[in-house]
């Protein structure tokens, strides 16, 4: 369907931080298939992990126990600091299930239309449920009536929040990503982080932080909440767990952990034997090759490098995000440098109209760094003078 302002490349294959098209041209992956492909292309130790588990099961379904499901959501437990795990194939999924453990909270405490705190700017999905919660009227437009149920407010803004709840005994949770990837790399304030979770404990809310594109390492800590110090009640994953395999999973502290019985929430695909063994290997080559570390070292070189290249610049807003998830705002639209990039030979994504989004892998060199800025700055530079 003509769902895609499709690029024009076709990518054949890669190595590293590196891609080849069809016609053998190679291309710098500043986008890491929009922060999925955690350890880059084609991994010497993920390979063979996965052909491995090709050939021994792929899926069988969930009637059964799959061990490494077990093992993965121990890991996923150990690292967050929170109980229980859910697996699902997708963010949006992810989502939804957080949606539903906040109504169904809502409606265990007597609630009968229990509401959710939004955010202006956030992007949660394109179900209908996840669409609603999404603060996007374009994404939005065309797909009403929108689901009931959210209270909307800006980020970074304690008393805005209190405001818009004051004397509202139907609300049940509070829901952002903590930095905003779509609405274009906008990150919570860790102060405001810490005054949310205070405000959800006073009131008895679930405190919901979407995770899945600012998470798996990709800020130099597991989750980008971690560097508030503070614990979600429910945290959805995606994108990064599985370096490309297709898996989502929410995470969930002890207020939400049993929130669902048997026959409350399910899925076909969710916690199959291949996605279960991508997500453990995932999580292991990140250990043995310390890509937190790297992320916040090459994230910070790569910031840096930013600033000062487009530092005197009127035209540039604004260089902003942590670790390997960076947002160049410019002062207007720049769609177009998307496909510019390309040509050059670098893969980038432009959020938010005027936001240029770099999410590479989390195995990104200093030096491959620094080509991104190499190619990047210069067509920034010719495309404000136009």
């Amino acid at each position: 369907m003509n769902t895609y302002g499709r690029l024009p490349a076709a990518m054949s294959h890669g190595k590293g931080c590196r891609l080849w098209d069809v016609n053998g041209k190679s291309y710098l992956d500043g986008l890491g298939g929009i922060a999925v492909n955690t350890l880059g292309h084609a991994h010497p130790k993920l390979v063979p992990a996965l052909q491995d588990q090709v050939a021994k099961l792929i899926h069988c379904s969930n009637y059964y126990v799959t061990p490494n499901a077990e093992k993965l959501a121990a890991k996923l437990v150990e690292i967050s600091g929170m109980t229980n795990v859910f697996f699902c194939c997708t963010g949006l999924e992810a989502n939804e299930a957080a949606l539903k453990l906040a109504r169904k909270y809502g409606h265990d405490k007597g609630i009968a239309k229990p509401q959710i705190v939004v955010y202006e700017k956030a992007f949660h999905g394109r179900s209908i449920a996840t669409l609603s919660a999404t603060g996007n009227p374009k994404v939005q437009a065309g797909f009403g009536p929108l689901v009931e149920g959210f209270i909307r407010v800006p980020m970074n803004d304690i008393e805005a929040l209190k405001k818009a709840t004051e004397g509202n005994p139907n609300v049940s949770a509070v829901f952002f990503e903590t930095i905003q990837g779509e609405g274009g790399i906008n990150p919570m304030r860790v102060e405001y982080l810490q005054q949310v979770r205070q405000l959800c404990d006073e009131r008895g809310w679930l405190l919901m932080i979407d995770e899945v594109q600012c998470g798996m390492g990709r800020t130099g800590k597991w989750f980008a909440h971690q560097w508030a110090g503070i614990v979600p009640d429910v945290m959805p994953l995606a994108k990064g767990l599985g370096s490309g395999v297709p898996i989502g999973a929410v995470v969930a502290g002890p207020k939400a952990a049993h929130i669902f019985g048997p026959g409350n929430h399910g899925t076909t695909f969710g916690g199959n034997p291949l996605a279960m063994r991508a997500g453990v290997e995932t999580l292991r080559i990140m250990e043995e090759e310390k890509l937190l570390d790297n992320a916040a070292t090459v994230g910070a070189h790569l910031k840096a490098a930013l600033q000062k290249a487009l530092g005197g610049n009127p035209g540039v807003r604004e260089v902003r995000g942590q670790g390997l998830m960076l947002g160049v705002e410019l002062a207007k639209p720049c769609g177009v440098l998307a496909e510019r990039a390309l040509h050059a030979g670098l893969l980038i994504s432009v959020t938010a109209d005027s936001v240029i989004r770099l999410v590479p892998p989390l195995i990104l060199s200093t030096a491959e760094a620094d080509e991104i800025v190499a190619i990047l700055v210069p067509l920034i530079d010719a495309f404000l003078k136009e």
